[in-house]
């Protein structure tokens, strides 16, 4: 059709041209509006071709058939082929299941046979940043989800302040430019001062049209990485020159049968105004520096990082399901089938990113920050941990686990916790106060490794949606082996390993066995000593007291009964 219009004549040429022209510039300038097409197009290859196959040859046969009858069928073949394909595909979960097994066969797994210590606890959840946060802006401004990032060798809550998705106006006119920075480890972090930082940004993630962060960093990718790349969550950190920068994390999909999403690098972000220069460079080129998982140990301040997508960490994570084999998820078997629990309370769900201390182990694995989960069995009704997974969070191609199961531990899984923390305070109010975040707690402790999860426990109003967060929450560690709960100061975490052993050090050592040294190991022979000598001293002391008491008081006695004597004979 184009060709014989073309023949026409000259104005007909020219209007192909100039409409070609346009075409290609349009396709150009919006490819961040179209690129979820094409990433469509590459997440379901595989069945987009089996199935246009299909319908091609039964569409060839439909239209050589002259039979009525034939051409039924064949109608009633196509429809068949789809609903079979939707319901085995999608309503069985047929599709992600050989997903995750394409990713379970490519990762790279380790097991590990002794838990990391955990270092630099977090003391508020999501929700109460996110609360405290929004306490702290105008009506106009909004906060981006906060993230847990290493700044410098802190870990730190940071987001962006910025124009709120409610006033358009302002998102097409206005720059981000503060970020709100507070350390995980406070009980009360603080959004003055030292915590707004004075940072201007010409990309965000609320901005609009070219200055979102979205279509900036699509704007960059290549031709091909626009079928296999796709951007997921913003950070804020300092890079290595001391100097903040948006770093966006990237999801990559691989595979031709049922491609799976991974690890896709990083898109890092300067900070700078909205000028002349920067407006063409975002609408042509995009935004960012590209840094692909193969250059990220290049970059110091992207190592030991919290800088991977959750989509894919929980991918990985529920791939562990076929530890057991290909068919060992599936109804008849499920040995050791295991799932992510999502508590229904808790809008915050795993994994939870915790600093982990390597030090002192047999294995390769850094010391920083990880995407931890507490995996269970399938069955709503078994509540134990099976495994614990470690993702490193800076997308370093490992994924560490212990397994709990094999080892015949016992332990209680989160899914068991929020009873037993309400259970332990039957005095609160718990339809407007939740235990939410059930986080590990791992400590050497009498002797051994023992693990804790430590939850916080979040208000929540009846007409609020999420939870409203504290000032100073109140804190519940729980022992998944003894299933006790121990209620802590959030003010003293240095006191934590103390009142552990103050409630749970005379059961330890009835049932293990355990001396005083076993307890206090960091104790010298003086200070134990002195310890167990401690009551007879006092003993010792009351007695001395008693009797010099008893003496002075026979003394007195006798003088009394001299005077009277004496008294008695003078009267005489």
């Amino acid at each position: 059709m184009i060709k014989s219009y073309w023949q026409k004549g000259g104005k007909q040429k020219r209007i192909v041209i100039i409409s070609a022209i346009v075409l290609v510039l349009l396709l150009f300038f919006l490819r961040d509006d179209y690129q979820p097409a094409l990433l469509f197009l590459r997440k379901y290859v595989f069945i987009i071709l089996i199935s246009t196959l299909f319908l091609w040859f039964m569409l060839r046969r439909f239209r050589a058939s002259a039979h009525i009858g034939k051409r039924i069928l064949y109608l009633v073949g196509i429809a068949a082929f789809f609903g079979v394909l939707w319901f085995a595909g999608w309503k069985t979960g047929l599709y992600q299941y050989m997903q995750t097994y394409n990713v379970y066969n490519n990762l790279d797994l380790v097991e590990i046979h002794e838990l990391p210590l955990t270092q630099n606890e977090r003391i508020q959840p999501y929700n109460n940043i996110v609360t405290m946060a929004y306490e702290s802006i105008g009506e106009t401004q909004e906060v981006s989800p906060p993230q847990l990032v290493r700044i410098d060798t802190i870990n730190q809550w940071t987001m962006a302040v910025q124009p709120a998705k409610e006033y358009s106006f302002q998102r097409m006119s206005d720059n981000t430019e503060e970020l709100f920075t507070v350390e995980s480890t406070s009980p009360f972090p603080r959004f003055t001062d030292k915590s707004r930082v004075p940072v201007t940004f010409s990309i965000g993630e609320s901005l609009a049209f070219s200055r979102n962060t979205y279509n900036a960093v699509v704007q960059r990718f290549n031709f091909f990485q626009l079928f296999t790349l796709e951007p997921s969550q913003v950070y804020y950190m300092k890079n290595d020159d001391g100097k903040w920068v948006q770093v966006v994390n990237l999801i990559k999909w691989k595979g031709f049968f049922f491609p799976y999403p991974s690890y896709g690098g990083v898109m890092i972000i300067e900070s700078g105004e909205h000028t002349a220069a920067d407006y063409l460079e975002r609408i042509t080129i995009g935004k960012g520096t590209y840094v692909p998982p193969s250059k990220t140990q290049d970059y110091p301040f992207l190592t030991k990082q919290n800088t991977l997508s959750e989509e894919v960490s929980r991918l990985q994570a529920k791939s562990l399901q076929f530890l057991g084999g290909f068919t060992d998820p599936l109804p008849w078997n499920m040995e050791t089938a295991v799932k992510i629990p999502d508590l229904k309370d808790d809008e915050n769900q795993q994994p939870f990113v915790t600093d982990f201390n390597w030090s002192g182990m047999e294995t390769q694995a850094y010391s920083g920050l990880y995407h931890w989960f507490g995996l269970e069995p399938i069955g709503e009704e078994r509540t134990s941990l099976s495994f614990s997974v470690l993702i490193p969070g800076d997308g370093t191609d490992k994924v560490y686990y212990y397994n709990h199961a094999a080892k015949k531990e016992g332990l209680a899984g989160v899914s068991a916790m929020p009873l037993k923390v309400v259970e332990s305070r039957k005095e609160y109010d718990w339809s407007v106060n939740k235990p939410v975040e059930f986080r590990p707690f791992i400590k050497e402790i009498a002797g051994r490794k023992r693990m804790f999860v430590i939850s916080t426990i979040a208000a929540k109003r009846d007409d609020s949606k999420k939870f409203d967060g504290a000032a100073t929450p109140d804190l519940a560690l729980i022992d998944t082996e003894y299933r006790d709960v121990i209620w802590v100061d959030a003010k003293h975490p240095s006191q934590w390993e103390s009142t552990i052993i103050e409630q749970l050090g005379e059961t330890w050592k009835s049932d293990e066995g355990l001396t005083d040294e076993d307890l206090y190991p960091n104790r010298n022979d003086i200070d134990v000593e002195g310890s167990r000598d401690l009551n007879a001293i006092i003993e010792a002391t009351q007695n001395t007291i008693k009797e010099d008491v008893e003496t002075k008081t026979d003394s007195i006695v006798t003088e009394i009964k001299e005077v009277v004597k004496d008294s008695l004979l003078n009267d005489n």
